[in-house]
């Protein structure tokens, strides 16, 4: 396990700890990489996304996110 240093939104990081009751804002971390990595979002979460601000269409999503610069 590495050390990493990071600014985190305290808000956005608040509301995981209370929504999830989590104690840390490191479980609060490793929780939302967890759910992003291991756990595919099922159709309620992904539409609870509506209107968060994340507004790519799909080819910019796919894109040449594997290509090298």
């Amino acid at each position: 396990m590495t050390r990493t240093n990071i600014d985190l939104d305290d808000d956005l990081v608040d509301t995981v700890m209370a929504r999830y009751r989590l104690e840390s804002k490191k479980s609060a971390v490793e929780f939302a990489l967890r759910q992003l990595v291991i756990e595919p979002m099922d159709r309620h979460e992904v539409l609870a996304m509506q209107g968060t601000g994340f507004e790519f269409t799909n080819e910019e999503i796919e894109g040449d996110w594997n290509t090298v610069e």
